[in-house]
Formats: structure tokens, C-alpha cells, sequence
């Protein structure tokens, strides 16, 4: 069986990370690089590595050193717009911890990955102390998203956005 080393992302892991996203809102997605949406996905180091209360995570396949998945957490609640007012307020910037970025490239799927690494997201928030509750929106068109948000935590909102894509909002216990 391959293992995989779960481990808070280096500088010299970020290309292989910005490739997984990447890959995944162009193929998964449907949507390819779209700036108000991803500037994360392009600065991973200044969203993620530098603020104390965020973090980046890479599983790396230990054969080969590839990194397979990335998962994400920040300190941003969701914004309105797009998102509706009520979503935003339950969930302030500062209290809120956001998964992001749970994404694992194909070949790697179906392995308890993503499942393994928000694990790991959701310990990083109970271990800072500041957030009231984890919080993440996600497209169920991804493959295995909806099955695993589901899973692991409560729906709190399906919205459809003036006939664009499905939207999940999901929160996930921290207690």
C-alpha cells in the first residue's frame, strides 16, 4: 500500500501545490484560474504560510515525494457578496476558521486523503483557540466533495446563484 506524509506546507512544496489546485479548478471544476477566486492559489505563501493563524498542508507520496493533495485554513469567513448577508455574519472573519483548498489529484483518490487532512486542518484550529467554528463552501459537481462534506460535518445552505453553479456551505464541529 502507498503512505502518505501529511505535513504543513515548505516554500519548496508550493509549486507542486499551486499544480494540484491549479489542475483541479481547470479539470474539476470547469472554471480554469479566475483572479477574485484564486489569488490564493497563485500567492499560497503570503495567504497561508505567513499569517500565524492560517496554514497550507501537502500530502506527499513517500515513493516518489510528489505531493498528492493540499488542504487549507484561514482566518477569512465568507464574503457578501456573493455570498448571502446572514452566511457572512454567522460566520466573522477572526472566529472563523474556512477550510480551503481540499483538493487531491486523481491518481491519489479514494484513499482517505482529504478525509485525513482536514483531520489535521480541524486539529489546527482547536489547537489555536480563536475560532468559534470551522466553516467551507464547496461544488458538489467535485468529484466525492458532497459524500465527504457530508460526512464530516452539517449543511447549512445549497444554493444555485442566479442559474450558475451549485453551491454547498457546510460547517464542521470544532468541539
Amino acid at each position: 500500500m502507498v503512505e502518505y506524509r501529511i505535513r504543513v506546507a515548505a516554500p519548496e512544496d508550493l509549486d507542486a501545490a499551486r499544480a494540484v489546485m491549479l489542475d483541479t479548478v481547470y479539470r474539476d471544476f470547469g472554471t480554469g484560474y479566475v483572479p477574485r477566486w484564486h489569488g490564493d492559489i497563485i500567492e499560497p505563501e503570503r495567504f497561508y504560510l505567513v499569517p500565524p493563524r492560517h496554514t497550507l498542508l501537502v500530502a506527499v507520496h513517500e515513493r516518489d515525494g510528489t505531493v498528492a493533495a493540499t488542504a487549507a485554513l484561514d482566518a477569512r469567513g465568507p464574503a457578501h457578496p456573493p455570498n448571502p448577508r446572514w452566511l457572512a455574519e454567522r460566520y466573522p472573519s477572526g472566529e472563523t476558521a474556512q477550510l480551503r483548498r481540499v483538493y487531491v489529484h486523481p491518481e491519489h483518490r479514494r484513499r482517505g486523503l482529504a478525509r485525513r487532512l482536514v483531520g489535521e486542518l480541524i486539529g489546527f484550529a482547536r489547537a489555536d483557540g480563536g475560532y468559534r467554528s470551522a466553516y467551507l463552501h464547496t461544488d458538489p459537481a467535485s468529484p466525492g466533495a458532497e459524500a465527504l462534506w457530508r460526512s464530516l460535518g452539517k449543511l447549512v445552505h445549497d444554493e444555485q446563484p442566479g442559474g450558475g453553479q451549485r453551491i454547498l456551505h457546510f460547517e464542521i464541529p470544532l468541539r
